[in-house]
């Protein structure tokens, strides 16, 4: 009874009131954002340069690798967060971080490049699933969905601007190796920063769960996964998410190099996505705590869904920019959502191995979106590729309509 009544007197939950450590937080997801920014215009044109590898679902191989180990990645972490505790955790995939720029670097075969993203995949698992859940910690129930907008915003913006970088540097002095020298920089900042400034948030989890009367879950896994209404529409949603994402990732710079763009220009039509997708989270984080999420989680996987049905039929510049803008667009509207409906629909002591689960199949839609996009590409077209994962979002969007119930705090329903 002492520890709970010095808990309440020196805990609060609250973004104002944890600004600082929300803020730290906030820069070192962007680092981790960064990371995988180092990949997202140059990889398929490296691929072909350095290792001759000219087969869509060869290509996307390394995609596949990242998408299965973040994925795994994730699950683990949500389970093992409050044993180990977030900042070891986090810290510990800044450590796995290190060599994968150097590794990129270095590749003598394609192999070193699969390995390299498969220790990128366990990174972001690491990383970016503990500066999720300790912000969640943080900010307490009323603030969950712009805590979760600002942490994407810092990551995906990050992405962004690391995917320009990329391919400006690409374009000026060679897709390797000065490109993956941003990496050696970003992962040595975002270990100092985690390891110097970070402070763990398990005490914030065991102030929020005096307070908390919500149902838990026989089965955390079962109910994120098939069980719960909330939980399992909400995962669905984000495992297609990551799948057009990694379509995306893969096939729309094979398309710009079929339509003869340089290494610069893919790498501004690369990131005006996740550009807008980081910088509308600012606005949709906060319309989630206040809006209807099932009708900002409907919306935004329809408009990425008829977004992506247009990028075949056309090729010119501004309107590929438009287009790109849109799909970021409609993932912003679902991307912080996400994350604030699996916290709401949890009890605090589930709340991370929840987290996991719905992180371990979203992740996965990265493998699944890769080997999909990559087969359909090598067998039919890249058009036909990117149709298919069109019209598997827009069927994502109509199973949120029906399945997920209106919105309820900590409500469980069963199928």
């Amino acid at each position: 009874m002492i520890f709970i009544n010095n808990l309440n007197k020196t805990i609060t939950l609250g973004l104002k009131e944890n600004w600082k450590q929300f803020t730290i937080l906030v820069i070192v997801n962007a680092f981790v954002g960064g990371m995988v920014g180092l990949e997202r215009t140059i990889i398929p044109k490296f691929a072909e340069l350095e290792f001759g590898i000219e087969l869509k679902t060869a290509i996307l191989s390394f995609i596949v690798a990242f998408g299965v180990s973040k994925a795994l990645t994730n699950y683990f972490t949500g389970k093992l967060a409050n044993r180990f505790g977030r900042k070891n955790l986090l810290i510990l995939g800044w450590l796995i971080a290190l060599p994968i720029p150097f590794i990129l670097i270095n590749a003598g075969s394609w192999n070193w490049v699969i390995f390299a993203n498969i220790l990128l995949g366990i990174n972001q698992g690491l990383t970016w699933s503990s500066t999720v859940v300790m912000k969640i910690d943080l900010v307490g129930e009323k603030d969950r969905g712009i805590a979760m907008g600002l942490n994407e915003f810092a990551g995906y913006f990050a992405i962004g601007v690391v995917a320009f970088l990329t391919g400006y540097i690409a374009e000026r002095f060679g897709v390797t190796p000065y490109p993956f020298y941003l990496g050696i920089g970003i992962s040595i900042i975002g270990l100092i920063l985690s390891v110097l400034f970070v402070r763990d948030t398990m005490a914030f989890v065991k102030k929020e769960t005096i307070n908390d009367n919500s149902d838990e879950h026989e089965s955390i896994f079962l109910s994120t996964t098939f069980k719960d209404k909330t939980l399992s529409a909400v995962t669905q949603a984000g495992l297609v998410n990551n799948l057009n994402d990694g379509m995306i990732w893969g096939l729309l710079p094979m398309v710009l190099l079929a339509l003869n763009y340089n290494s610069e220009n893919i790498g501004i039509i690369a990131a005006i996505y996740p550009t807008v997708w980081g910088f509308g989270q600012l606005i949709t984080g906060k319309m989630s705590d206040i809006y209807s999420k099932k009708k900002m989680l409907f919306w935004g996987m329809l408009i990425q869904g008829i977004t992506i049905l247009f990028i075949p039929f056309t090729g010119d510049f501004i309107l590929l920019i438009l287009i790109s803008a849109l799909l970021g667009l409609g993932t912003a509207l679902v991307y912080p959502t996400f994350l604030s409906a699996i916290a709401g629909a949890t009890s605090p002591g589930q709340r991370a191995e929840s987290i996991g689960v719905f992180r371990l199949w979203r992740d996965l839609g990265y493998a699944i979106g890769a080997i999909i996009s990559g087969i359909a590409a090598d067998v039919f077209g890249i058009k036909y590729a990117i149709l298919l994962i069109g019209v598997i979002t827009v069927i994502s969007s109509i199973v949120i309509k029906i399945r997920m119930p209106n919105d309820s705090k900590h409500r469980v329903v069963t199928s």
